[in-house]
C-alpha cells in the first residue's frame, strides 16, 4: 500500500517541483493546524503524554534528518560528503544563530494551571500576562523551527525523487502533530481562548511553512548544484531543533524514559516509512 503513495501524490500534486512542494508545504501546515487543534478534544493531556509524543517527534525527526537528507545528499553530491556537510555546519549555525538574536523559552505549561487553581480541572480565567509573555516567546521560537521544515520539504521535492521526498514530507508532518499540542497547551494555560488559539496555530504554521516550501523547491530547481548544501542545511537544522530544543524540553520534568521510548518508537516508524516508499 505505501508503495502506492508517490502514484497518488503525482495524481494529486502532478509532476511539477514547485506545485509538488506547495502540496507538501500545505499537508504539514494542516499536520500542525490537527495537532493544535487537539487541545479541543484532549483538554488537559499530561506532562508524561506531551513529553513522550514529543520524544516521538524527535525520533521522526533525527531519522528523517539521515535517511531522507544527509544520504540523499551525499548521492546527489556524487559521493562526495563535503558539501552536504558544509551545509548541515551552515544549517546549525543558522538555528543558533537565531536562537541568539530572538529569545525563547522552554514553557510548556501543563500543571502550572491545575497548581493554581481550586479544582484540579477548571480553567483560569482571564489571560494571565506573566504566563502569556513566556509563552509568545514559545510560539516564536516554535516558529523559528519551523524555518528548517518547510524548507526541507521544498527541497525534497525540489530534488525531483519522491522516494525520499514523501517519506520526509510524512516525518515532518507527524511531528508536527505534538508539536502543534504543545504550543496549544501553553497558550491554553496562559488563559488564551482553546477554539482562538488553535486555528491561529494552523495559520501561523502554514505562513512560515507553506513560501519556505515553495522556495525550496523552487531554489533547487532553478540551481540544481546547490541540492546537497540544502539538503544539508535543512538536515543540520533539524538536528539542532532536536538536540537544542526538544530533548532537554522533555527530559525537564522526570518523564525522560517515556521521552527516550518515544524518541526510539518515531525513528523506528520513520526508518520504516523511508524503507517501505522506497521498495
Amino acid at each position: 500500500m505505501l508503495q502506492t503513495l508517490p502514484d497518488a501524490f503525482v495524481r494529486i500534486a502532478g509532476t511539477d517541483p514547485l506545485v509538488q512542494g506547495l502540496v507538501g508545504g500545505v499537508f504539514i501546515a494542516l499536520m500542525n493546524l490537527f495537532g493544535a487543534s487537539l487541545i479541543l478534544v484532549w483538554r488537559d493531556p499530561s506532562e508524561r503524554a506531551l513529553d513522550g509524543a514529543l520524544g516521538f517527534a524527535a525520533g521522526v525527526m533525527l531519522a528523517a534528518a539521515f535517511t531522507s537528507l544527509i544520504v540523499p545528499g551525499i548521492e546527489y553530491a556524487g559521493g562526495d560528503p563535503i558539501p552536504v556537510l558544509a551545509g548541515v555546519a551552515l544549517g546549525a549555525l543558522f538555528l543558533d544563530r537565531a536562537d541568539a538574536l530572538v529569545p525563547h523559552a522552554h514553557y510548556i505549561l501543563t500543571g502550572e494551571r491545575r497548581a493554581d487553581a481550586a479544582d484540579p480541572g477548571a480553567e483560569v480565567p482571564g489571560v494571565d500576562p506573566e504566563r502569556l509573555a513566556p509563552v509568545v516567546l514559545f510560539v516564536l521560537a516554535i516558529t523559528l523551527h519551523n524555518v528548517p521544515e518547510g524548507l526541507a520539504v521544498g527541497v525534497g521535492f525540489g530534488s525531483g525523487n519522491l522516494a525520499d521526498a514523501i517519506p520526509l514530507m510524512l516525518a515532518i508532518g507527524i511531528q508536527n502533530v505534538p508539536e502543534g499540542l504543545a504550543v496549544s497547551v501553553a497558550a491554553v494555560n496562559a488563559g488564551l481562548d482553546r477554539r482562538a488559539y488553535a486555528v491561529f496555530a494552523g495559520l501561523r504554521s502554514g505562513v512560515v511553512e507553506i513560501p519556505l516550501a515553495v522556495f525550496g523547491a523552487v531554489a533547487v530547481a532553478l540551481a540544481t548544484p546547490l541540492l546537497p548544501y540544502a539538503m544539508g542545511f535543512a538536515a543540520g537544522a533539524m538536528l539542532f531543533v532536536i538536540s537544542d530544543e526538544i530533548i532537554p524540553e522533555t527530559h525537564a520534568r522526570g518523564y525522560e524514559r517515556v521521552a527516550t521510548l518515544g524518541l526510539m518508537a518515531g525513528t523506528i516508524v520513520m526508518l520504516y516509512l523511508d524503507t517501505a516508499l522506497a521498495a
